[in-house]
């Protein structure tokens, strides 16, 4: 429907009327845009018209909802907040105050949610969800985190501040519907969006350097529990195979010394045991070694490494390595043991008859996925290491993505940040 630029000129500011004579109401961005036109010279070509509403449409009265249920959330809110922080704050030098603080600031969140819901239906605000507060083992780290959340101290900053707000918006909307009728959606549109502003001011996410804060912490986590288990498994290995061989060796080479005089074939013999016990030594220092990281990675570049794996599968694996240039030795790393993990879950899990591994680059991620043809049902959740496995690849901006359904086939996919190995 079109609008006379002539008679939007002559009327108040933000109201226009539409040819057929009803009242309309635009926002800041839609005057500017008509206030341009206007100004043109008759010569210049016209400008798209922005789009208009009716003053009494379904927008106004959803700000006029919304405004209205305002006293309510806004008590509730104000309540909420007084009595958790006085309550957590009061009793913080006995044991229950912070973590009863914290599960206030947790009860916050919640409280935000709603706000930001109520604020996405009723007055069009798309405020995207704060990311999740990240996973802390031990009550402590639990403590600590909440007690520092950003999103959780902002909602209830908000819920202090609403009540005075809310009063105000409510008792004004309520008498403009019964004696201000005529102006009624322009003071709505005013008091809505100071609404808005809150919303956004309070209720949006932390900003990128918070947030990758956070995650950075979280991954710190992840990271040192991943080295601090490889550090048990390899002084396990080490207790339990190398050492105890080479205790084993020193007992029978010190026997033999004995009886070198008195028994010199048997004296022989268990040397000759004993050199077996050796080469034993040698390979089981080797296979762990290999585990820490083998040398034909480092030499010769994931291809090899993969195809030297792939070969101790139970089932036939076809390796495809496209890759141009080699990543980051941490990358590269971290790219075979994920395979090599992947392939020890296909040789005891999947009940498998052939596997595939592919590796490529795609931009700035390097890409690997493992298929096989075996019965499925694999999860992050179902014991065969997937979710540590996330987790690690995680602490690296990773992801790990699993396509499994019950009878087969499984497809696992990870990406990985690629990171360009530095010049030598």
């Amino acid at each position: 429907m079109g609008i006379s630029l002539l008679a939007l000129t002559h009327l108040p500011h933000g109201v226009a009327r539409c040819a057929t004579g009803s009242l309309v109401t635009m926002s800041a961005d839609h005057e500017s845009a008509v206030a341009a036109v206007a100004a043109d010279s008759p010569t210049s070509s016209p400008a798209p018209r922005p789009p208009v509403r009716s003053a009494y449409g379904k927008e106004t009265w959803k700000e006029i909802s919304f405004l209205l249920s305002n006293l309510f959330t806004a008590l509730a809110g104000f309540v909420y907040a007084v009595v958790t922080v006085l309550v957590g704050v009061s009793l913080s030098v006995t044991v229950i105050g912070l973590p009863l603080l914290a599960l206030g600031l947790g009860g916050a969140r919640w409280i935000g949610r709603s706000e930001r819901a109520r604020a996405r239906a009723l007055l069009g605000v798309h405020v995207a969800e704060p990311s999740r507060m990240p996973k802390r083992r031990g009550f402590f780290a639990w403590l600590w985190s909440s007690l520092k959340d950003p999103v959780a101290w902002r909602t209830q900053l908000y819920g202090l501040i609403r009540l005075p707000w809310g009063i105000v918006t409510f008792t004004v909307t309520l008498v403009s519907l019964l004696i201000l009728w005529p102006v009624l959606p322009f003071i709505a549109r005013g008091l809505a969006n100071g609404d808005r502003g809150m919303v956004r001011g309070l209720l949006s996410p932390s900003d990128e350097l918070e947030r990758r804060i956070a995650e950075l912490e979280s991954d710190r986590g992840v990271v040192v529990d991943t080295a601090a288990a490889d550090l048990r498994r390899i002084e396990r290995d080490l207790h339990d195979g190398a050492q105890a061989r080479l205790v084993a060796l020193a007992m029978g080479l010190g026997l033999a010394k004995e009886k070198l005089l008195e028994d010199p074939e048997g004296a022989a013999a268990m040397v000759d045991e004993a050199h077996g016990e050796v080469k034993l030594a040698l390979q089981e220092l080797r296979d762990l070694a290999r585990g820490i990281h083998p040398a034909v990675l480092t030499d010769r570049g994931l291809s090899a490494a993969l195809s030297s794996v792939s070969a101790r599968c139970t089932v036939p694996v076809k390796v495809s390595v496209d890759l141009a240039e080699r990543p980051a030795e941490a990358i590269e790393g971290i790219a075979y043991f994920t395979v090599s993990e992947l392939l020890q879950n296909v040789s005891k899990h999947a009940r498998a008859r052939s596997a595939s591994v592919e590796v490529w680059r795609s931009e700035d991620r390097l890409m690997l996925q493992v298929r096989d043809d075996g019965v499925g049902g694999a999860r992050l959740d179902g014991g065969t290491g997937l979710a540590g496995l996330t987790e690690r690849l995680g602490a690296v901006d990773g992801l790990l993505v699993v396509d499994s359904p019950e009878g087969g086939p499984t497809t696992v996919t990870a990406e990985l940040p690629w990171r360009s190995r530095p010049a030598s």
